[in-house]
């Protein structure tokens, strides 16, 4: 449990009871204190009582209290004065102190047990067995993201999440490194994908509007139960990955709508190389001129409108023909016709996943 925790906790029952209280962990250290500048504790005193069987103390018209975490004494409670107000002052500080212990150790055993879901492969009775013993629902919808962020120098933004999700036992928030926090959302009866994209829109404006940085969210699809949240979890990863290559311009990628980006990303590089050599005719896209793929890439936008493409790159109709005739007889293929223009635009993205992987070859 963090200091901060057993800070905010005793100022609040010193508002309440005017007294001075101190919280020190084992070793003597000073965990939180409500007084500036406390006069450093007995170390004898205090490491003797932690190993004596004494549930209290009174000592230097101070009382001392234990908390304890399963069997061992975790903190000591420290109420100065030694009247009977003290004494249940520190009753009810160690009782609410040992509380938040538990709250929060259940916290992190909960987060523990999502958290193996997602890496490890647990049979499962297993998986059955936890979740009824932390009181998780199993059978529940889920969706997993994966939130990405470029900086995060200014605030958290795992803690961010949090207060856009606040914890109700349902919703789970893990960081996964430096740069990727896993939000597990459990869906409400009639959430769809379409929520979930709103949902990670929300997500996108306000980390991003919060820490000025640029934000990229990744999603699965639903988990019908805790077994499956693993798949979702890796699908919002190949959605992340795929994201990269294929939808840079977008901060919100599904796997549900990759669409044929996700297939690539399936095949073997060697297999994808076989490909391009054969739709190429053995020419590289990097060996075509700039202005042949830039009025190629614009003819795409444009839905194969070879009107619009030429009003929109500023050349007559005759010159865009002109520029479609030349890049046929370099590849054999004529855009103008639906199944040619379907195995440039695959030929384009394969390459681009090549290019990714690092894996192209002369």
């Amino acid at each position: 449990m963090t200091n901060q925790i057993l800070q905010y906790s005793i100022d609040g029952l010193k508002k309440i009871t005017d007294k001075d209280i101190a919280v020190l962990g084992p070793g003597n250290t000073l965990s939180a204190s409500t007084v500036k500048k406390a006069e450093p504790f007995n170390k004898q005193i205090v490491d003797e009582f932690f190993e004596s069987n004494a549930e209290g103390l009174s000592y230097d018209n101070k009382r001392y209290f234990k908390v304890y975490d399963g069997q061992v004494a975790e903190y000591v409670v420290v109420v100065y004065g030694d009247d009977d107000e003290s004494f249940k002052i520190g009753q009810i500080a160690a009782f609410q102190i040992q509380g938040l212990l538990a709250a929060y150790k259940e916290r992190f055993d909960r987060e523990g047990f999502i958290k193996n879901l997602l890496t490890d492969t647990p049979l499962p009775a297993e998986v059955t067995y936890r979740a009824k013993k932390l009181n998780i629902a199993n059978n529940a919808r889920r969706v997993v993201f994966i939130v990405k962020t470029e900086n995060d120098k200014d605030m958290n933004a795992a803690e961010i999440l949090r207060n856009i999700f606040p914890v109700k036992n349902r919703d789970y928030i893990i960081s996964i490194d430096e740069e990727n926090i896993v939000l597990i959302k459990e869906l409400a009866d009639g959430d769809d994908m379409g929520e979930m994209n709103k949902c990670a829109r929300i997500i996108c404006d306000t980390i991003g509007s919060e820490t000025l940085s640029k934000v990229y969210v990744s999603i699965g699809t639903i988990a019908a139960n805790l077994m499956a949240i693993a798949s979702s979890y890796k699908e919002a990863r190949v959605a992340q990955e795929v994201g990269k290559v294929f939808e840079a311009d977008k901060d919100i990628v599904n796997y549900g709508q990759l669409g044929i980006g996700r297939l690539i990303f399936q095949l073997p590089p060697p297999l994808c190389q076989v490909f391009i050599n054969e739709a190429l005719s053995g020419l590289k896209l990097e060996n075509i001129e700039d202005e042949l793929l830039l009025t190629v890439e614009k003819l795409f936008e444009n839905n194969l409108n070879a009107s619009e493409t030429a009003r929109q790159l500023f050349i007559h109709r005759n010159t865009l023909t002109y520029r479609l005739d030349k890049l046929e007889r370099q590849i054999g293929l004529d855009l103008r016709r639906f199944e040619d223009a379907i195995m440039f635009k695959i030929t384009m993205m394969v390459n681009k996943y090549l290019l990714h992987e690092g894996r192209y070859s002369d």
